[in-house]
């Protein structure tokens, strides 16, 4: 085999005169007649070689039988390009290889897509998952991601963080069907189950007394998949000791703040605001709310006395909310059938109508603009500040819905009426979240976060009589209205941790079956600590411009959970179900 002695992406006008070896994939052919061209690609960059009459017939024969993909050694003098021809787009773009040799080292059938070519649908791409990788595109996502990946490293071990890896292999959480579960041939009928984060683990670290501890972790969650989410992930584990929840965050800070700077040239304005939950639900309507824009929601429950209108009148009735958001510029962009658009898009969270009006220089118009009587479009326009040309969107329902319905209607319309630069990045904090959230199906308390998260100080006499109310001592990092990372001061006091136990449903038989090692180690002088987790896969998709997040997983599941490359998950052999003493049931 003729071995590289230069990669595809290093070529320059020093090189002139030199005899090198390019190993890599042919990624086009061009034959004009006495003249074959060759562009050979591999992942530092791409060369064009050409095959001169003086190389011979047979040589250039052997030159124009090659295809798109096949895996190919040439050697050559490197050469100036013929002036006007060179191409400034290529690092290479000032030189190319007068070839002398050719050696094929693999042949390969048609590709059933074009690796340069327009973008093949996902299930094809998924399933040559090999070819897809070699795309440029693809592949500077990777190099991104490996930078981040060192990036993190280097500024944590700056910071007198310890890398420590944490098992794969633990125990099943009261969260047990989110668990992927793996069945021990040793342990007959006993189970392990995949980590859905280290975080067990990073706690006893720090009773272990080793204060500041990070990981890039793999992560696992068997659950249903939604936009954007994967069953296995990568996430950036932070856990410190002697903390409060402003010294983690101002601590992570200039970890995002050296990404920004690396991948999007930006240096950040320290701190980041901090958002209390409460505040952000009820003027954005989520609690990710994307900052770039303003479109907040506003409280419009004056209408249900100042107009006569049935709709508002009712919500009043039935305790339930009049909220609404005003769009600049939405009455001159939206034509009727546009509105009847959002009106049917609001209605896929739950809305049963949603009220439009067109803000005018003497009043309101659209269909329900009668029902608007002079005080009450004066106490709306002057709630929003609206000015002519502008578009008011009212949904009356309960607040699930209104923030459902508002959210994603104020997403919608920013993107729309483009009130936002796509590139620009907002970073905020989102903090003080509920300890608890009510599980309606199962009738009882779940972690909000975790279990494991230590109430604020002042709500702690709250456990014992209004558990729904206590707040968390929980943190969110939110960027371009996406959750990238999470995080919360532990419970370090046994007995407050048992308490939280018993309310999420657990006896205290059961909390020591389960966590009776964590509850231990609290005992043995646990002391004060807190940590966060950063989405890795999440991170890399923001930075890196895209919008789907299996384009940053090298090998990622479909939305099903399926890789289409393996076929996993797939059958088993009825030995392997026999030595773990395992039966299917269909």
């Amino acid at each position: 085999m003729l071995k590289r002695t230069k990669t595809c992406g290093e070529l320059t006008g020093e090189h002139v005169g030199q005899v090198v070896t390019l190993n890599g994939w042919v990624d086009a052919w061009r034959d004009f007649g006495g003249l074959v061209f060759i562009d050979v690609r591999d992942r530092y960059g791409l060369t064009q070689c050409v095959f001169e009459p003086e190389v011979g017939e047979a040589l250039q024969a052997a030159a124009r039988e090659l295809r798109s993909e096949y895996v190919v050694a040439i050697q050559g003098e490197v050469a100036r390009r013929l002036p006007g021809k060179e191409n400034p787009k290529l690092k290479t773009g000032e030189i190319e290889v007068r070839a002398k040799k050719l050696e094929v080292l693999n042949a390969t059938p048609t590709p059933p897509f074009e690796i340069q070519g327009a973008e093949a649908n996902e299930e094809l791409r998924l399933k040559y998952r090999y070819l897809d990788l070699r795309r440029p595109a693809m592949q500077s996502i990777f190099v991104l991601r490996h930078r981040m990946s060192q990036l993190m490293r280097q500024t944590l071990s700056d910071q007198d963080f310890l890398e420590v890896e944490t098992p794969i292999l633990g125990r099943s959480t009261p969260e047990g069907a989110r668990d992927f579960l793996v069945p021990s041939r040793v342990h007959a009928g006993h189970f392990y189950a995949l980590p859905q984060s280290p975080q067990l683990y990073k706690q006893v670290l720090m009773v272990a007394g080793f204060d500041r501890y990070f990981q890039i972790a793999r992560c696992f969650r068997d659950e249903d998949l939604r936009a954007n989410r994967q069953p296995e992930f990568t996430q950036l584990d932070v856990e410190m000791s002697f903390v409060e929840d402003q010294d983690v965050m101002t601590t992570m800070e200039p970890v995002v703040a050296s990404l920004a700077k690396e991948f999007t040239g930006e240096t950040l304005t320290l701190p980041f605001p901090r958002l209390d939950y409460h505040d952000v639900m009820e003027r954005y309507g989520n609690d990710r709310p994307d900052l770039r824009y303003d479109l907040e929601l506003k409280d419009l429950a004056d209408l249900a006395t100042l107009t006569e209108f049935k709709v508002f009148q009712q919500a009043k009735e039935f305790g339930n909310r009049i909220r609404g958001i005003c769009a600049p510029g939405g009455g001159q962009k939206y034509s009727r059938k546009d509105l009847d658009g959002l009106t049917e898009f609001a209605g896929t969270f739950g809305a049963k109508g949603l009220v439009w009006l067109k803000v005018e220089a003497e009043g309101f118009t659209g269909p329900t603009a009668k029902f608007f009587p002079p005080a009450a479009q004066e106490h709306v326009r002057t709630l929003f500040d609206a000015k002519a040309g502008d578009l008011i969107l009212i949904v009356a329902d309960t607040q699930a819905v209104t923030s459902q319905a508002l959210t994603n209607l104020r997403s919608r319309l920013a993107t729309e009426l483009k009130l936002y630069d796509p590139k620009s990045f907002h970073y905020s904090w989102v903090i003080r979240f509920p300890l608890f959230a009510w599980d309606a199906e199962e009738q009882r308390f779940v972690a909000e976060h975790h279990p494991f998260t230590m109430p604020l100080e002042e709500d702690l006499p709250l456990l014992d009589t209004e558990p729904a109310k206590v707040r968390a001592q929980a943190y969110d990092l939110v960027v371009n209205g996406e959750e990238c990372g999470g995080g919360t001061i532990r419970c370090h006091v046994p007995q407050i941790q048992s308490k939280i136990f018993g309310l999420l449903g657990l006896s205290p038989e059961q909390a020591e079956e389960k966590f009776g090692f964590l509850l231990g180690a609290l005992k043995n002088g646990a002391p004060p600590h807190g940590g966060i987790a950063l989405g890795v896969d999440r991170l890399v998709m923001l930075y890196a411009g895209l919008t789907n997040i299996r384009d940053c997983i090298a090998f990622p599941k479909t939305a099903r959970g399926a890789d289409l490359m393996t076929g996993a998950p797939g059958e088993v052999d009825s030995r392997q179900l026999r030595d773990l003493r395992i039966r299917t049931v269909e």
